[in-house]
């Protein structure tokens, strides 16, 4: 008994030492799940319920009925100037580990997932906070302009992310392979916060809604984001959709925007173990993309030119011999 403990302690020591260098604010330890997570549900993003609100993606919580879904939600940032560095998964010692997210004035490494509306892998392009206020990137946050003003477009965004696919963990087979660069390793050494109690009890809820789990939804989610936090009913719901490359529902973005950034497939396994191709490359844009740069934002015009209509002729039917 006592050779089986020492054992296992040193294989916890193993794949602590095989993760990827980590800030405790974003370590979880707890059981290895040895099956990856399905791959990221496609989803539009519900309307931003009000000024100061910060997006939260949606990811694969792991339980004792196997994985399920949290549905992405907007939150109140818990202090003037923080931004949500979103959790992940990775692997390392044989299994998958779970990286907490956590609050803090840049964000760090999320394991080079793209999880959509602002984060593409490497840090942040959905806003920024300027005076105190969060001013939010239209481009790809879906905010009502009339209501709140606070607002700007940048879709450099679009240009300087390249998306492969869907897969929701890094590392391991099929995983996304990605390292945290410097400016990442730096924001993990600054004060963090803990997500708030709104969001552990939006994971709790989810946590209890069968209809959440992976076995039950296979990867499609009915619940995929919600307006606010445990508000799983009415019309602030919006449900999974099946991704084809190329539709307008090919990745995760506010609805009827025109900066599709992920138009791609999804991983053709529900597991997540053999996801499709792994690489990650991304290049992060020369305003710090942490904190949406100080710099004034770059309003492109993207100017669309229509097909000549072609003229349409009607060919009538030939008439019919009637018998006599």
């Amino acid at each position: 008994m006592r050779k089986s403990h020492i054992a296992g302690l040193v294989l916890l020591t193993l794949g602590m030492v095989l993760m990827p260098a980590r800030s405790s604010a974003q370590i979880s330890v707890g059981v290895a799940v040895h099956i990856g997570p399905p791959a990221l549900p496609v989803y539009e993003q519900p309307i931003c319920p009000g000024a100061g609100y910060l997006w939260t993606p949606g990811y694969w919580a792991y339980g004792a009925d196997g994985y399920y879904w949290v549905p992405g939600t907007w939150v109140m940032a818990p202090t003037v100037g923080f931004l949500w560095t979103p959790g992940y998964w990775g692997w390392g010692g044989g299994g998958y580990f779970w990286h907490g997210g956590y609050w803090g004035p840049h964000v760090g490494f999320y394991g080079g997932i793209n999880y959509g509306f602002g984060y593409g892998g490497v840090g942040f392009f959905g806003g920024r906070w300027n005076g105190g206020v969060f001013a939010y990137n239209t481009a790809v946050m879906h905010v009502n302009t009339a209501v709140i003003h606070n607002t700007y477009v940048d879709r450099t965004v679009v240009n300087n992310v390249t998306v492969n696919n869907h897969v929701s963990y890094n590392g391991g087979t099929g995983g996304i392979s990605a390292r945290p660069n410097s400016a990442e390793l730096a924001a993990e050494h600054e004060h963090h916060i803990a997500p708030t109690s709104m969001q552990t009890q939006h994971e709790h809820a989810a946590s209890t809604n069968r209809a959440l789990l992976a076995s039950e939804n296979h990867g499609r989610p009915a619940i995929a984001a919600t307006t606010r936090p445990g508000e799983f009913t009415g019309h602030g719901v919006v449900a999974a959709g099946v991704s084809h490359n190329g539709s307008p529902n090919g990745g995760n973005k506010p609805p009827n925007n025109a900066a599709n950034l992920h138009k791609t497939d999804r991983p053709p396994s529900s597991t997540g173990g053999n996801g499709s191709n792994g690489s990650h490359s991304n290049t992060t844009n020369t305003a710090h993309p942490n904190n949406g740069g100080n710099n004034p934002p770059k309003n492109q015009s993207h100017s669309q030119s229509k097909p000549p209509a072609k003229p349409q002729t009607e060919s009538k039917p030939p008439k019919e011999n009637k018998p006599h």
